[in-house]
């Protein structure tokens, strides 16, 4: 293998790296709001068993969240796999010298696809909790 082509490959593996990094600061951000909705919650819950009242919608608001947000970390913590399989296969592609790009294309559109849905079930428990304050204010 020469070094032109090890040289390439890195090249070429720079911006999905970038990109696993843009992933996992979203991953801290919606596990810290999950964290948030739980904690919630649970206060809802202690509320209701000491008797006090607590809205349904307020409780079904948090469930619906949480919900939302496990999607969400579900699909980024999947993204970041196909991510580095493309990764992978585009080293070996380089140091095989096969055209790999059948493979790598499909695999770097559905990390593209799961990382929409991800950003849309993030937007939808960002608008459920503003509604929440809404109300609250």
């Amino acid at each position: 293998m020469q070094p032109e082509s090890l040289s390439k490959a890195i090249q070429l593996a720079v911006a999905p790296v970038f990109l696993l990094a843009g992933i996992g600061a979203l991953l801290n951000v919606t596990s810290g709001r999950l964290v948030r909705v739980v904690e919630n919650a649970c206060r809802a819950k202690e509320e209701l068993e000491s008797g006090q009242t607590v809205d349904d919608r307020e409780r079904s608001s948090y469930r619906k969240r949480a919900q939302l947000i496990i999607r969400a970390i579900e699909l980024l913590t999947a993204a970041p796999l196909l991510i580095s399989g493309v990764v992978a296969v585009m080293f070996l592609s380089v140091i095989s010298r096969l055209n790999l790009t059948l493979v790598v294309v499909p695999m770097f559109i559905a990390a593209m696809i799961l990382l929409m849905v991800a950003s849309i079930c993030f937007l939808r428990e960002v608008r459920l909790a503003s509604v929440h304050l809404r109300r609250v204010l």
